[in-house]
């Protein structure tokens, strides 16, 4: 027995650490297969309803009992990331069934990437979905992943702080890099937050590679203080610590909900901004892939989708937490009535702005790391300078200098056709970044005298 033991700690030894929590995880909880593992950037209240709502549909539909487990991987960044390095290690899987939530973007890119498992929905589901939304798709047409809700995009907002610095309510991205607002807008880092991600790059898409640059460099010039995620922003607005900031709807409607409608505001900018999908995906190597399916199969269905946009309480809805998200099915938005708390009826919303999601995926790291470089590792000089060109009376050539990009947008396309997989030459050219950032600030200060 002890020589067994010692041959089965040389065994865990040899695993890496990240692959051993997993397994550990599964070995030592669940021995039975009715177990379902999960990767999810969505917020516990969402982890719980879902839970709770898929142990009772199982057991009424299978006569069985399944358990979900939660793996914490913090936000979508590092779940990606971790979801590569993994299958990178383990082609043939990771010993995870289901990845949930993160948006789009990081879905066509592990789809590119091989880690995804396409399953096709039942016919009686797929016929409420419709295949395409404002021109991106819904789902995706080989079945790798299915938007499982709508997300909205937009600004949140202090009435009263607006009211108290004389400034009129923000109705579109631009107004974020007003010189009014200089240290009363929030944001976080999109390096980790895939939300904010979207929202950086539905402002360079909506006003173009060079004045969504401008409105970018203003508006981070304006921050306080980047958070360490999206949850953060209405929080910190409602706190009176900012006046405004980037926020998905589910964020903001939630604080709005809890603080009142008197206090706070949240505008999905007209035709600068878009609703998006939310998707979810079987991993390749699912080791439950039949359990996966189903709770594909519940959360694409009526049942899930009906969980997204009831009142918590209500018959079909949440339990304790409501969670106003939009669902993917059209008619749901007449049948359900009044009982459902959403922000709008997405199929009923003018768009006229058009997302590129493939553009969008393919340079999300690039544009996520120039971001960085340029506007929050070095956001102290930022600072300084905008203040400087602020008081020195918003000199064009000074604005032209703090707002310059050091590439332009098919110059990045082009990082991301293979280089930016070199760790080396990432580093590299992410170093070069920061000193154009400071040089240009030096500059503009300068300029502004």
């Amino acid at each position: 027995m002890v020589a067994m033991l010692s041959r089965m700690k040389i065994a865990l030894i040899a695993i890496p650490c990240s692959l051993l929590f997993t397994i550990l995880i599964v070995f030592n909880v669940y021995s039975n297969n009715s177990k379902l593992i999960l990767l999810s950037p969505h917020q516990e209240t969402i982890q719980k309803e879902f839970t709770t709502a898929f142990k009772k549909w199982y057991k009424a539909k299978y006569k069985a009992n399944v358990e979900l487990v939660w793996l914490d991987q913090g936000g979508t960044s590092n779940i990606i990331k971790f979801i590569s390095s993994e299958f990178k290690r383990s082609p043939n899987g990771i010993n995870v069934d289901v990845f949930f939530g993160g948006g789009t973007d990081p879905h066509i890119k592990l789809k590119k990437e091989g880690c995804l498992q396409p399953y096709k929905l039942p016919a009686g589901i797929l016929a409420k979905i419709p295949k395409d939304y404002s021109g991106t798709p819904v789902y995706d047409p080989e079945f790798h992943w299915y938007s499982a809700c709508f997300s909205g995009f937009g600004i949140i907002y202090n009435k009263k702080l607006f009211d108290m610095l004389g400034l009129p309510k923000p109705t579109k991205w631009s107004d974020l890099a007003k010189p009014e607002l200089m240290k009363w807008v929030s944001s976080s880092d999109p390096r980790q937050s895939g939300s904010i991600h979207k929202m950086y790059e539905i402002i360079l898409q909506s006003y173009g590679w060079e004045k969504g640059f401008e409105v970018i460099t203003k508006m981070n010039a304006n921050v306080k203080i980047f958070g360490r995620g999206a949850s953060d922003i209405p929080r910190d607005v409602d706190l009176g610590e900012t006046a405004c900031g980037l926020a998905i709807d589910i964020y903001a409607l939630a604080k709005i909900a809890e603080s009142g409608p008197e206090k706070l505001g949240y505008v999905m900018p007209e035709g600068e901004t878009v609703i998006g999908g939310d998707p979810i995906a079987i991993l390749k190597g699912a080791p439950n892939i039949e359990v996966a399916r189903r709770f594909v199969d519940f959360v694409m269905g009526e049942d899930g989708q009906k969980l997204w946009m009831l009142k918590a309480g209500l018959p079909g809805g949440p339990e304790k937490y409501t969670l106003r998200r939009m669902s993917v099915m059209p008619h749901l938005y007449d049948a359900l009535g009044n009982k459902a708390d959403v922000p709008t009826n997405p199929f009923k919303w003018k768009i006229t702005m058009k997302y590129d999601d493939a553009k969008s995926s393919a340079r999300q790291g690039i544009i996520d790391d120039l971001i960085g470089a340029l506007t929050i590792d070095v956001h102290s000089e930022l600072v300084k300078a905008w203040d400087a060109v602020r008081k020195g009376g918003m000199k064009p050539e000074a604005v032209k200098k703090l707002v310059a990009v050091p590439a332009t947008e098919s110059e990045i396309i082009m990082l991301g056709k293979g280089k930016w997989e070199n760790q080396e030459f990432r580093n590299a050219k992410i170093a070069e970044w920061t000193r154009f950032a400071k040089d240009k600030y030096k500059e503009a200060i300068k300029l502004s005298k």
